[in-house]
């Protein structure tokens, strides 16, 4: 197939969907909000994310699942350390490599 045809559909992607997840943004913005429900939407990316993610962890490795236990299990520690998060990312994937190595 040509590139420009996969160059069109997440054009016309992004065109569908921008105007969807830009307009809410701009009238809550302006809304003032009690602490309890900012603190929700502020966490509201934070667990989305975890629930992308972290079914992936059994999967990872095809021939050794624990590989992905492991890194998840340096991850976590990485993140109550208060690392940066590109920290505990090189942390699991360092991890999840040494594992498959050993």
């Amino acid at each position: 197939m040509d590139s420009n045809y996969y160059l069109y559909i997440i054009l016309i992607s992004f065109l569908v969907t921008y105007p969807i997840r830009a307009i809410p943004a701009l009238f809550i913005s302006k809304l003032s909000l009690s602490s309890y429900w900012q603190r929700v939407l502020d966490l509201v990316p934070y667990t989305a994310l975890t629930a992308l993610v972290f079914p992936g962890i059994f999967y990872c490795v095809e021939n050794n699942q624990y590989a992905g236990y492991i890194g998840a299990i340096f991850a976590i520690i990485a993140a109550l350390c208060k690392m940066s998060l590109s920290v505990v990312v090189l942390i699991a994937v360092v991890s999840v490599y040494l594992s498959i190595i050993i």
